[in-house]
This record gives structure tokens, C-alpha cells and sequence, in this order.
């Protein structure tokens, strides 16, 4: 059974930085596209971050240059560094694996998901 794990979130002030973790288990994901995504109360998920099988990295023009995608195939693990909090980067994050369906920059194309890590920054 596939489990993404995430973890790291927390509550911050603005300025601040966070790194989030996805552990993957179940099945190795060294080959596939993972990605991070964040919804705040009231709004629809969106698309934050992803990095390829090949570490080839995306993100969303709101986080460019603020936060870094990585990945460490040995652990199963994708990470999301966030520095320069800002109060609208609240949001609970989920982290994605193996898009099947479309663009990697789309939540519909992931079937596996991890229950979500709650981001809170304050001002």
C-alpha cells in the first residue's frame, strides 16, 4: 500500500523559513515526478512546486525564488524549503507522487497523496 507521509509544518511568523518532508512507502518512487501542493481555507488546492525523476524542478511564479524543491531517492523522500514566509503562504500542503494524468502541474494528474501538513504564518 502507498503512504506519503509529510511532515514539518507548523506556525511561524512572517520572514521565517520551514521545511517540509514527504516520506513515501509502500513502493519506490525514485522514478517518478513528485510534487507539492497547498490549499487555504476556502480556496481551491494549487499547485506549488514539483521536481521530475530527473530533478528537473517547477514552481509556482508566488513561491519562485522563496522556495526550493528537492528530492532524496535513497530515503524515498521529497522535500519543500520555505524561506521569506509570508502570511499568504498559510495553507495545509500536501505532497503528490506519480502524475499519471496530464500536466505535473495539475493536482488532477496525481493519484497518490499524503494527508496534508498545516502551514501557518503569522504577521
Amino acid at each position: 500500500q502507498v503512504q506519503l507521509v509529510e511532515s514539518g509544518g507548523g506556525l511561524v511568523q512572517a520572514g521565517d523559513s520551514l521545511r517540509l518532508s514527504c516520506a513515501a512507502s509502500g513502493r519506490t518512487f525514485s522514478s517518478a515526478d513528485m510534487g507539492w501542493f497547498r490549499q487555504a481555507p476556502g480556496k481551491e488546492r494549487e499547485f506549488v512546486a514539483a521536481i521530475t525523476w530527473s530533478h528537473s524542478t517547477y514552481y509556482a511564479d508566488s513561491v519562485k525564488g522563496r522556495f526550493t524543491i528537492s528530492r532524496d531517492n535513497a530515503k524515498n523522500t521529497v522535500y519543500l524549503q520555505m524561506n521569506s514566509l509570508k502570511p499568504e503562504d498559510t495553507a495545509v500542503y500536501y505532497c503528490a507522487a506519480d502524475p499519471k494524468y496530464g500536466s505535473i502541474l495539475s493536482s488532477l494528474a496525481y493519484d497518490y497523496w499524503g494527508q496534508g501538513t498545516q502551514v501557518t504564518v503569522s504577521s
